[in-house]
């Protein structure tokens, strides 16, 4: 089964006066971002076009924009795919990740007014339950709103505008490192200790957890994926 098999353009939660162009590109997002289309993979306007029951035309539209977003790229002789992941972007993207989330942990701390660690508590609850249901896509999303809170308590509109730049590129390959995982009980138990490291302000432990944690996060196999060199 194809991850668009089955839906159509009405499955997205949109407003019903959105360009179906949006609507398209919103539904071929989110199945890229949450692992059903794996990088490399082949993505053809005349495929998507008949599994979603529309034009050609809107379908043309919506892979320019995912285009633009970095999302999908032209390779030559192999028409239209999901951007590639090599080891050296996976590296890139979650050194990054990894600076970017310290320093919200430090700011969260360090802070004079005490955060809202009830909503991070919250997430922490759903993605257990997820867990606890096999539901592995929901905790991926819950996973990923962990972590954007996370930079959003730290309040600093600058470190956010730098997430902003990776939350792509950081869920899609959440997404697929959780999909890798057999465990997602053990996904889920990994994100409370930092809750409570942050409750007890102790910074060296939400530290070491935090590195810890998106560290092992970015030990994603590319096994089996087509890869930048055709290999």
């Amino acid at each position: 089964m194809t991850p668009l098999q089955g839906k159509t353009v009405q499955d997205l939660e949109q407003i019903q006066n959105s360009p179906l162009r949006l609507r398209i590109a919103d539904l071929l997002r989110n199945a890229i971002l949450s692992g059903d289309f794996k990088p490399g993979q082949a993505l053809t306007e005349a495929s998507v076009a008949e599994q979603l029951k529309v034009s050609r035309a809107p379908v043309r539209e919506a892979m320019r924009m995912l285009a633009k977003e970095g999302l999908i790229e032209s390779v030559p002789y192999k028409g239209t795919t999901v951007k590639t992941l090599t080891p050296k972007d996976i590296e890139e993207i979650y050194s990054l990740r990894e600076q970017l989330e310290m320093f919200a942990i430090r700011r969260i701390i360090e802070r004079d007014t005490p955060a809202d660690l009830s909503e991070l508590e919250a997430i922490c609850d759903d993605m257990r339950e997820a867990a606890m249901q096999g539901d592995i896509y929901g905790v991926s999303q819950a996973d990923e709103r962990f972590h954007k809170t996370v930079i959003a308590l730290a309040q600093h509109e600058l470190l956010a505008s730098f997430w902003n730049i990776l939350s792509m590129r950081v869920k899609q390959i959440m997404a697929l490192r959780n999909k890798q995982n057999p465990d997602p009980i053990n996904i889920a138990e990994n994100h409370p200790p930092i809750v409570e490291a942050l409750r007890n302000k102790d910074i060296d432990s939400a530290l070491t957890l935090i590195q810890t944690h998106v560290s092992s996060a970015a030990d994603l196999s590319l096994e089996g994926w087509p890869q930048e060199n055709g290999t």
